[in-house]
């Protein structure tokens, strides 16, 4: 990593994990293989970001863990990568238990529980599924009637979020990670 750690993939120390060395991956993945509108990739950061925004208008009242459990539930592509479900699918249980041990190691890290609760699964999943429909139809090109199909209906309007699905350059959507990121560890 940038800051000089090493972190092992197949045995991930927490102590390892830096917020800064994945606020510079996260801006730098790309989701749907760089296949959406705008002069900018829209990143997995600026995802994680709109995930913990929809989150928090679904379940009001969510604190500081589960916000932080957002913006990091896919915090292990700094390392490993955004691939499309269809492809974590073919390549099965080995991908994700190598996901599990760094999300877990990187949940340690920021004192959040390694393996979340069945009720925050569930609602980052949701919130999740909400932001993929929202950036299939504004950024990838998907009709509302596809993008439906794959994710569901959202259970919130886009309104609310069409600000957050804008691709911004690099080092803008880093920098919004960060401080998103300490204004929710610090509250």
């Amino acid at each position: 990593m940038l800051s000089g750690r090493r972190l092992d993939l197949l045995d991930p120390s927490p102590l390892d994990v830096e917020i800064e060395d994945i606020a510079h991956g996260l801006a730098r993945v790309a989701r749907w293989n760089g296949q959406t509108a705008g002069a900018h990739i829209f990143s997995v950061a600026q995802h994680s970001l709109l995930v913990e925004k929809v989150a928090s208008a679904l379940e009001p009242g969510i604190g500081r863990s589960e916000r932080l459990y957002m913006l990091l539930h896919d915090a292990p592509e700094y390392v490993i990568g955004d691939m499309i479900s269809p492809f974590k699918a073919v390549i099965g249980d080995a991908y994700r238990a190598v996901e599990d041990r760094i999300l877990g190691a990187i949940l340690l890290r920021f004192s959040l529980p390694p393996a979340p609760e069945a009720a925050l699964r569930r609602l980052c999943k949701a919130a999740d599924r909400a932001a993929a429909f929202f950036e299939a139809v504004q950024l990838a090109g998907f009709t509302r009637a596809e993008a439906e199909r794959i994710f569901g209906r959202p259970a919130i309007p886009p309104k609310s979020f069409m600000d957050e699905l804008a691709p911004t350059p690099i080092e803008e959507t880093q920098a919004r990670f960060l401080a998103r990121f300490r204004a929710v560890d610090e509250s």
